[in-house]
């Protein structure tokens, strides 16, 4: 899949105000299997604002690149707000970066049930705030085949973090 012209303008966006801010990102993907990072990287001079990127599909892989705890995972399962939000912490805390930001979701067209249909997403965005890592997450429900979920979740996603980087860095701010 390719980086369409509102990913790069929205990666773009995303460069100017990490630039602005002096602060660097790193990003856990699930369902856009590497399409952030893709997209992040694809405007020249990503390398002064993007550190890292870990797609981590399998549950496993969650739990042990990103810390995600076993508890969450089997309460909550892989596609939910705190998974989201604990992935988005893991991959700050071990690129070391100023936020972190997480994809999980069902861009199907299989794996939906009751509760969590196609196209559920969680986009989870983490800082430091005083000293101490805040999380939050967003369930977005997007329509559309799988590569359209993929898309949309993308740059929602871009859009998300760029709007919580400009409200700054206070206690209230960290609001998707």
């Amino acid at each position: 899949m390719r980086v369409d012209d509102t990913m790069l303008a929205a990666a773009e966006r995303l460069h100017t105000v990490l630039r602005v801010a002096e602060e660097r990102i790193a990003v856990a993907e699930s369902c856009t299997g590497g399409l952030v990072g893709a997209a992040i990287t694809a405007p020249s001079g990503a390398s002064d604002v993007f550190e890292m990127g870990i797609v981590s599909y399998s549950n496993a892989a969650k739990h042990n690149l990103l810390d995600v705890p076993q508890i969450t995972l089997a309460r909550t399962g892989a596609v939910s707000g705190p998974t989201a939000r604990a992935m988005a912490a893991g991959v700050r805390a071990r690129a070391g970066t100023t936020w972190g930001l997480s994809i999980t979701g069902i861009a199907g067209p299989s794996g939906g049930r009751p509760g969590k249909p196609v196209g559920t997403v969680y986009i989870g965005v983490a800082t430091v705030i005083d000293g101490e890592t805040r999380s939050r997450a967003q369930r977005f429900r997007f329509d559309g085949d799988r590569g359209s979920i993929r898309q949309q979740t993308t740059r929602s996603a871009l859009e998300r973090l760029t709007h919580v980087i400009e409200a700054g860095h206070d206690s209230t701010s960290l609001v998707l």
